[in-house]
């Protein structure tokens, strides 16, 4: 066999394993330093100096399509932000602060004389009871933010770090 082709072979198998791994592993608090989210897959991929650590099915806003451009627009922000703030006590099980609006979402909104919005989170769902379901993520949407079930919450919550940068793309 083909001395490359044994080598792609094995690089394959050894990233299947260490993201299946990656799932029974303990992962550390406060160990993830950034966050890619893919808007057209409804994925969030998490790292640690620059290694995989684990993926999660996300809500987006209700209008999917491109960036976020005002307040009230129930899109999703697009670009690069920074996980700066770490709530336990919100309306939504828990939340992560996304950076959003930056100095250039501010600066559109200025030219077209509308508020950016702000309050972009990742977040959990709950009811009255404080409970979620793994469909919610799947099939309903947000008004922006990023939605987990709450245990997925909980663990994202645990293991990213202020200061984290998240890149969401289209």
């Amino acid at each position: 066999m083909n001395y490359r082709l044994l080598l792609c072979i094995a690089l394959l198998c050894y990233q299947f394993i260490s993201c299946a791994s990656s799932k029974t592993k303990t992962i550390l608090s406060d160990s993830c330093d950034s966050i890619f989210v893919s808007k057209k897959t409804k994925t969030m991929f998490l790292y640690a100096q620059g290694k995989f650590i684990k993926s999660y099915t996300v809500s987006i806003g209700y209008n999917p399509q491109g960036h976020k451009l005002q307040q009230g627009d129930n899109r999703t922000p697009e670009g690069l932000y920074t996980i700066n703030d770490k709530n336990p006590n919100s309306a939504y099980f828990k939340n992560l602060g996304i950076s959003y609006p930056n100095e250039a979402d501010r600066k559109q909104a200025r030219k077209r004389k509308v508020s950016p919005g702000g309050d972009i989170k990742i977040h959990g769902y709950s009811d009255e009871y404080g409970r979620t379901n793994d469909w919610k993520t799947k099939y309903a949407y947000t008004w922006g933010c990023l939605g987990l079930t709450n245990e997925d919450m909980n663990e994202v919550y645990r293991i990213v770090k202020l200061g984290a940068k998240i890149l969401i793309s289209p």
